[in-house]
Order: C-alpha cells, then structure tokens, then sequence
C-alpha cells in the first residue's frame, strides 16, 4: 500500500513545501492539493514549488473536474509541470463540487467527465484533439508524450462506471473497508465488461486521521462525514435513499442533515456538523493508537485499497506525518 497526503490550501506555502519533504523522508509518496480556487489559494503553484523541494513525491489535484478551466489550458499546466518534474503528476477528477457550487454553478457531467479525460490525456501526450465543440484541432507541439493517469471521484453507478471505463483509478473519500470493496468491485466489475486489464487500475481511500486519544479525534474529524454527505445528498436525490445500486449503510447517515455551508468546507469549526454521531466518524476515518491505524490499514488493503490518503487538514500536521512515518507505514514496506 503506498501513502499520500493531502493539502486544502490554507497553510502557508513554505509550511507545505516542509510538510511535503519531511512526508517524502517518512515514506508517503504522494500529495494531493484540493482545488477548488475561490475557497483556497490556486493549488498548481503550489505544487511546482513543492516539486522543486521533492525528489520522488507525485502531486497532484484531489480533485479538479472540466468546468472551471479551458481544457487546454488545463492540459498545458498539467504538460507543463509533468515536464518539470520528471512525470510526477496524476490528476484527480470530480464533477465539481465546491469549485463550482461556490460560485451558484452546476457540476458537470459525468459524461463530460469522460470526454474530458480523453481530451485532456490526448493533449497531454500531443495529440491532435477537438473537444467541447472547438472548430479546429488543438495540439501542444512541445509536449513529450507523458501518460497522464487519472483518478476518478466516485460513489454513485453512473460515476463509478465511467472510473472503471474511463479512468487509472479510483477515488473515495472514505475509510470504512467494507464500503471501499464494495465500490471498488463496482468499478472493476464496470472495467472488465469494457474489456479492460483492471489488473493495474489503483484504489484510493482519502480520509482524515488523528493518531492519540479518540475524544480528540472526533473533534477534529467530525467534518468529514459532512463534507462526504454532500456526495450522498446528490446519489439520494438522483436515486432515492433505497436505492439498491448504493449499501444503506453509506446513505442512511445523512438522514439528519440540514444543508452545508462551502463557506466552511472542510471546516473542523463548521456549524453544520450537529448530524453526525461519533459512530459515523470512527467508521469514516482512521482514530487512536498507531496499532488502531495499523489494523484498520490492514483491512483496507484487503479489501483492494492500494493508496491511503491522509486528509493533512486536521491540526498537529507535522506530528500526524512523524506518526506515521515512525509506528505505521513501516508495517506496509
């Protein structure tokens, strides 16, 4: 299993670049940035300068999606900083949901979704490419033919299918083993009829930790079953909460929920956390002694999770990263 970390933007860029370099040296070989550009600084900045101070690390967004950029412009930075940094660049890609929703816009499609990865693949490799309706091919002469990989954010049927036929792997935001097999097997199951070789497709659970006393842990974890449940809110309202393409046990949770604010996305301190029980966060997260992490770690990997991202948004950065760099990701080499 390998082990990444991820930034929302709102830590100075000089403690990112440290954080980035003391994970690199614990073993992580990974870090994400959210980009969601009106809620946090733009993160590809950020991660050319990151890239500067790392030597093996792979970055990358977690996650963008098609709406809020030109697709070549996109495809040019993402060329750009593969060029850069010797091919350490992955892209994770969502529909857009605080991107987009701050601004009162719509996510996309799930099928624009597809077209952008082949868009934005072809372009990166230096393809000839026409997409969204643009008259004229458009192709970047000086790209080098990088195999950009795409991750897919996924829960519902229809997204989950376009990962297993469209993308490199997957994303969910999420820690509970048996849900993460049972949305994984949804992809690769969706691969296989494409008449895909998932055998090197990649499985990301994405999830905060907190290594020390549970009661601690809560609190600062609480908003994540919060975010996810804007996710679930959309597959309720698209499929009703009895649907059988989705377990209950992943829907029920929201039942008490009143809204969200994206003014406080990902916010440990937000008002609307009241509907989450603690149960909700120990299943949702990774909670207490190392040996706990340890365990849950385990079960993650055995149920076809092959990357365990760390949500690094939850206080005591540098202590969580040292944490696992000492008692945990030693028990996966």
């Amino acid at each position: 299993m390998e082990f990444a970390i991820t930034f929302k933007g709102d830590i100075s860029p000089k403690r990112t670049v440290a954080l980035c370099r003391q994970a690199e040296v614990a073993g992580f070989t990974y870090a994400w940035f959210y980009d969601s550009h009106i809620l946090w600084r733009d993160p590809y900045v950020t991660m050319a300068m990151c890239m500067e101070h790392t030597d093996h690390m792979h970055f990358g967004p977690c996650v963008t999606n098609p709406g809020v950029r030109d697709w070549s412009v996109a495809a040019s930075m993402f060329a750009t900083l593969a060029m850069q940094s010797g091919g350490r660049i992955d892209i994770g890609l969502g529909r857009g949901d605080s991107s987009m929703r701050v601004m009162g816009k719509t996510p996309r499609t799930i099928e624009t979704m597809v077209e952008y990865i082949h868009a934005v693949k072809g372009m990166v490799r230096g393809d000839a490419v026409q997409y969204e309706g643009t008259p004229a091919e458009v192709q970047l002469p000086w790209a080098e033919k990088y195999e950009l990989p795409f991750w897919v954010a996924a829960y519902g049927p229809k997204a989950l299918a376009a990962a297993g036929t469209a993308g490199d792997g997957l994303i969910i935001q999420l820690g509970e083993p048996m849900l993460c097999k049972w949305f994984a097997s949804q992809v690769v199951a969706a691969g296989k009829a494409a008449g895909r070789d998932m055998s090197g497709f990649k499985v990301m659970s994405a999830a905060p930790v907190w290594v020390g006393d549970m009661e601690k842990g809560r609190e600062q974890t609480r908003w994540f079953p919060a975010m996810v449940g804007n996710h679930v809110a959309d597959i309720v309202e698209k499929y009703g909460k009895d649907t059988a393409d989705i377990p209950h046990s992943f829907t029920a949770y929201i039942e008490g929920r009143k809204g969200y604010d994206y003014k406080e996305h990902a916010d440990k301190d937000a008002a609307h956390l009241g509907f989450i029980t603690d149960d909700v966060i120990d299943s949702f997260g990774i909670l207490g002694p190392p040996e706990a992490h340890v365990e849950k770690l385990k079960q993650l990997e055995a149920a076809g999770v092959t990357q365990f991202n760390i949500y690094l948004m939850c206080g005591e950065e540098e202590r969580i990263v040292a944490e696992y760099g000492e008692h945990i990701i030693p028990h996966f080499q």
